[in-house]
């Protein structure tokens, strides 16, 4: 199975030691997002977890942790946006940390295990099509050969995100603006060695690939396999995301994004994380049922010709 760390919160930035110790200890305990009770038991070890997708604004805390994950196929998803702490109040400096960062992973790593994602795309008075171009411009031109693949995607309208957005004057784009912008960040990013896709966007008449951010060939590839993974359920249509486990929680991100689509604007359940804990928020409780997760296995199959 591959682990999502994670959709649901910035594990590698607020959490990096209970995610390290999670994979040392072997499991890891998941509360049900849709059933407060009901906690899932994962095992965490080379037979069960086929490779990891690290999310993150900020990978740093994570790097001294790195020798844990060795065993595993794994990359980053690297958010690098155009915003300013008015939008991002908990993310650190582009330029002192974050570009450095990619940087120094990008040659540990390689640039095919670090995707760069620039969203989710909005507009106000102060971000306008014209900034994003130009500040695009001057991330891909720091970014070239650290990366291969760029994701791109504009802002949903979830209630919670309005809310809260509401402050910032948020402009509504019209499918021509995305349209236009959306061409124009691919031509960008075609001068810096880097291919543009779009995560569940309806781009299709545009030159730009629908992306698969759980990608198992992006991880196949690092033990030179293919992998037969089904298509993730329960995903919006235009998701293309490969079958996988997240380890994350709901409403524990630190960041503090206005944008935030998870619950992370206030992070109000960071206060009742135990990094001793199994569960990333609070422990066990009586009234809690907990059921082992299947982790089906996808590598160790077919090798790949090329």
């Amino acid at each position: 199975m591959i682990v999502s760390a994670s959709r649901r919160t910035d594990l590698p930035a607020f959490y990096p030691a209970w995610l390290a110790a999670r994979f040392r200890a072997g499991e890891v305990l998941v509360r049900s997002p849709y059933a407060a009770n009901r906690v899932h038991r994962l095992q965490l070890n080379p037979q069960t977890v086929d490779g990891i997708v690290f999310w993150t604004k900020n990978p740093v805390p994570l790097l001294p942790y790195l020798d844990v994950f060795a065993a595993y196929p794994y990359y980053f998803q690297f958010t690098l946006n155009a915003y300013g702490r008015d939008v991002e109040p908990g993310i650190p400096s582009k330029g002192q940390v974050l570009l450095p960062a990619f940087h120094q992973l990008a040659k540990q790593l390689g640039p095919e295990r670090m995707v760069w994602r620039y969203d989710p795309i909005f507009f106000t008075a102060h971000y306008t099509p014209d900034y994003h171009r130009k500040y695009f411009r001057k991330l891909a031109s720091c970014l070239q050969g650290c990366t291969r693949t760029c994701v791109i995607s504009f802002l949903d309208l979830y209630r919670d995100t309005l809310a809260g957005m509401s402050g910032t004057g948020l402009r509504q784009a019209d499918r021509q603006q995305m349209q236009c912008l959306a061409k124009d960040l691919a031509r960008i990013a075609a001068g810096y060695g880097i291919r543009l896709c779009s995560c569940a966007e309806e781009l299709t008449d545009l030159p730009i690939a629908p992306a698969r951010c759980i990608d198992p060939d992006r991880l196949s590839a690092q033990r030179g396999e293919r992998w037969d993974v089904p298509r993730a359920a329960g995903q919006r249509p235009a998701c293309r995301c490969a079958e996988s486990v997240d380890i994350g929680a709901y409403d524990s991100c630190k960041g503090g994004c206005l944008y935030c689509y998870a619950g992370g604007r206030t992070g109000g359940k960071a206060a009742c994380h135990d990094p001793d804990s199994p569960l990333l928020i609070g422990r066990l409780t009586k009234e809690d049922r907990v059921e082992d997760r299947p982790m089906p296995r996808f590598s160790g199959g077919q090798l790949a010709w090329w």
